[in-house]
C-alpha cells in the first residue's frame, strides 16, 4: 500500500530532509546540501515565498518512508516567460515506479488546482539552486553546487510521461601544459585599450562591500535569457552573500573594473567542499568547518561558479582576461582540475571557451516536462 502525505509537522519536515541522507548512505559520489540551508525551505518567512508557492509530499510504502517530492509555483518565472508551469524539485525515491507515480500524481494534482498547464523539473526556486536530473556521470563525484541521483530516477520520471525539455553538460577542465603566449600577450593590450584592470583584495568582506550590488546586477543581465532564470530578489541576495562568506576565498574571485571602479566582468570559482561535507551529512559540525577551511586554503578541485561580462564589453575580448585567470588558478597550488558545473548544451558561446583547455565532458543533466492539461 502506498500513502502520500503532505508535510505538516516537525517530524514530517525532519523526515523530508533526512530521507536522501539515508537513501545515499555510503554512496561515494553523493554530496549533501548544508542541512542548515535546506531547513529554510519550511520557514514561513523564506524569502522565495515572496514570488513562489510550495508544497511538499512524503510517500510511504507499507508504512515505511519510500520517497519525497516538492512542487514550486514560481510566479516570477511564469510571468517572465509567459508560462503556466509548476516546477518539481527534491525528488528522491526508492526504485519503485508505483511510489514515483504517487508522488508525481500529488504534485500534478496540486498544479492543476493552481490552474497550471505543465510540470517541469527538477528545477528549484531559481537557477541558483540545484537543477537538472543527472543522466550521465553516475561514477563522478558531485559538486556541492549540484545534486546527485541514482541512475534509475530517469526511468521513474519518464514512466510518468515526462520528456526532455533541456540538457546541461558539465566538464572537467585541466590546466594547459603551457599557457598560450598569444593569450598572455593580447590580454594586457585589451585591458589597456578598454581602460580596465583586475581588482586585488585579500578580504571577502571588502569585495562584498564594494561590488556585491554590481555583481548581482551583472549576473541578472548576463543570464537573463537563459532557461528558467528569474531576477534576484533582496532576500536571495543576502542569503547568497552569507554563503559567499563561508565558502569563497578571495584568490578564486576575479573582478575586472573600469577606471571608475564599475564592474565590467567577473569570474567566480569555489574551492570544492564536496569531501568536506560528505562525512557529516551536510551538518556544520566543528570537524566539518575545519575541513571546509582546509579546502578553501589549498583545494585540489575548484568548482566554476559563474562568469559574466557586461554588454558593453562582450565583444571586446575581455572574456579572454577571465579565461587567462582561470588558467593561472589551475596551474597554482595542487589544483587537479576545475568543474564547470552546468552549461546548457546549446550555449555554444560558453562551450567553445573550454576548447582552450584540456577538458572532459563527464556529466549530463536534464530537465523534463509534461503537459497536464489537454
Amino acid at each position: 500500500m502506498i500513502d502520500v502525505r503532505p508535510v505538516r509537522s516537525y517530524w514530517d519536515r525532519k523526515a523530508f530532509l533526512d530521507f536522501p541522507l539515508k537513501l545515499y548512505k555510503n554512496n561515494p559520489y553523493y554530496v549533501p546540501p548544508l542541512y542548515i540551508d535546506e531547513k529554510k525551505i519550511f520557514r514561513k518567512n523564506y524569502f522565495y515565498n515572496q514570488t513562489s508557492e510550495s508544497v511538499f509530499f512524503l510517500a510511504y510504502k507499507d508504512g515505511k518512508l519510500a520517497g519525497r517530492i516538492s512542487g514550486i509555483l514560481q510566479k516570477a518565472a511564469n510571468e517572465k516567460w509567459n508560462q503556466k508551469r509548476v516546477r518539481f524539485t527534491r525528488f528522491d525515491c526508492i526504485n519503485d515506479v508505483a511510489v514515483a507515480k504517487a508522488l508525481f500524481d500529488a504534485v500534478e494534482k496540486w498544479a492543476k488546482e493552481k490552474g497550471m498547464e505543465e510540470v517541469v523539473g527538477p528545477l528549484g526556486y531559481s537557477d541558483m539552486e540545484k537543477e537538472g536530473l543527472l543522466i550521465e556521470g553516475f561514477d563522478e563525484l558531485s559538486t556541492f553546487e549540484e545534486q546527485y541521483n541514482h541512475a534509475y530516477y530517469q526511468k521513474l520520471i519518464e514512466a510518468q510521461g515526462y520528456q526532455k525539455d533541456v540538457d546541461w553538460v558539465e566538464r572537467k577542465i585541466y590546466a594547459p601544459k603551457e599557457i598560450d603566449p598569444r593569450i598572455e600577450r593580447i590580454v594586457p593590450l585589451i585591458m589597456k585599450r578598454e581602460r580596465l584592470h583586475l581588482v586585488q583584495s585579500n578580504s571577502i568582506q571588502e569585495i562584498i562591500d564594494r561590488y556585491a550590488d554590481q555583481f548581482f546586477d551583472l549576473v541578472d543581465d548576463t543570464y537573463k535569457d537563459l532557461y528558467g532564470t528569474v531576477p534576484f530578489i533582496e532576500g536571495q541576495r543576502k542569503d547568497i552573500i552569507t554563503g559567499f562568506k563561508l565558502l569563497l576565498s578571495p584568490y578564486y574571485i576575479r573582478l575586472i573594473v573600469d577606471e571608475n571602479d564599475k564592474l565590467a566582468a567577473f569570474g567566480l570559482c569555489f574551492p570544492s567542499i564536496s569531501h568536506a561535507v560528505q562525512k557529516s551529512g551536510g551538518h556544520l559540525t566543528i570537524p566539518t568547518i575545519l575541513r571546509i577551511l582546509k579546502a578553501k586554503k589549498d583545494p585540489e578541485i575548484i568548482d566554476l561558479g559563474l562568469i559574466g561580462v557586461t554588454e558593453k564589453y562582450r565583444n571586446s575580448g575581455v572574456s579572454w582576461a577571465i579565461l587567462l585567470e582561470i588558467m593561472k588558478m589551475l596551474k597554482s597550488g595542487k589544483v587537479e582540475y576545475c568543474e564547470t558545473n552546468l552549461n546548457l548544451e546549446d550555449n555554444l558561446s560558453i562551450q567553445n571557451n573550454w576548447d582552450r583547455f584540456e577538458n572532459k565532458l563527464h556529466k549530463r543533466r536534464r530537465a523534463f516536462i509534461k503537459k497536464i492539461v489537454d
